[in-house]
């Protein structure tokens, strides 16, 4: 993958790091992704929430890793962590007992309600690709106080309607026959609140309305760059705002001492 730089020499995965982070408040409990995630849960205990409260799918609670986890598997995260436990109990108990207060999810596509598809593209029975399955994500997506998606924008990744809806967003809409599709989650039953905004490279999108709207884009990014890259007749924002580029602190922060091996930059 070609990391792509800003004229100012932050790069896409820098900015998708550092906004995401902002969403994350002291105190939250967090079921943290490998990835993206990973570096945003990292940088916002690092900086405005030092008590965030991070559960990782392996069965760490409270975690404090001493380094950047390679992965949920990875020994650091039993560093200073308050428990262990199974995998079962991380789903059973935390995540189905209504205690992530947020979750992080990405995906191969991604539609305007917020719907993930981490299953097949193309047919079921005969999918152009076959993709890893749910995970946890659809778990994760039903029961998390609110779900935070981070992905690269492009028209194959954000896309019209999904071709099977691996995690819930806020309507059921897909390529393939359902008996849910149309359905809400509210029709549904779902006890989560669903997916709050979708940080991208380009821009960040709000569900509004039970639909992703676009309401923030970085400095340099065009609305119409935006629409070329989404797969809907996107809704924009009447007061479109501006993200502020990261500051040298956070970057060097970021750089130098959360992922000096640039494992995830």
């Amino acid at each position: 993958m070609v990391t792509k730089t800003t004229p100012g020499g932050i790069t896409a995965s820098e900015r998708m790091a550092v906004r995401a982070s902002q969403e994350l408040q002291n105190q939250e409990v967090v079921f943290v992704g490998i990835g993206l995630p990973n570096l945003a849960c990292n940088l916002a205990r690092a900086t405005h929430a030092p008590q965030l409260f991070m559960i990782y799918e392996s069965g760490t609670i409270g975690t404090i890793p001493a380094r950047l986890p390679v992965s949920i598997g990875d020994p650091t995260l039993v560093t200073d962590s308050l428990a262990i436990v199974s995998q079962s109990d991380i789903f059973q108990c935390y995540l189905q007992g209504g205690l992530i207060e947020v979750g992080f999810l990405g995906g191969a596509q991604v539609d305007r309600y917020g719907n993930i598809n981490t299953t097949v593209i193309g047919d079921y029975q005969n999918p152009k690709i076959r993709l890893p399955g749910s995970g946890g994500a659809c778990e994760i997506a039903t029961h998390s106080q609110r779900v935070l998606i981070m992905m690269r924008m492009s028209p194959k990744s954000f896309v019209a309607k999904c071709d099977f809806i691996t995690s819930p967003g806020s309507k059921m809409d897909s390529s393939k026959p359902s008996r849910d599709l149309g359905k809400t989650r509210q029709d549904l039953k779902l006890p989560g609140g669903g997916p709050t905004k979708a940080i991208t490279d380009l821009g960040v999108l709000e569900m509004l309305d039970g639909e992703f709207t676009l309401t923030e884009i970085y400095p340099g990014v065009t609305v119409e760059q935006v629409k070329q890259n989404c797969g809907w007749d996107l809704k924009i924002a009447p007061a479109l705002k501006t993200i502020e580029e990261p500051d040298p602190k956070t970057l060097e922060l970021l750089r130098n001492k959360i992922d000096p091996d640039r494992l995830y930059l």
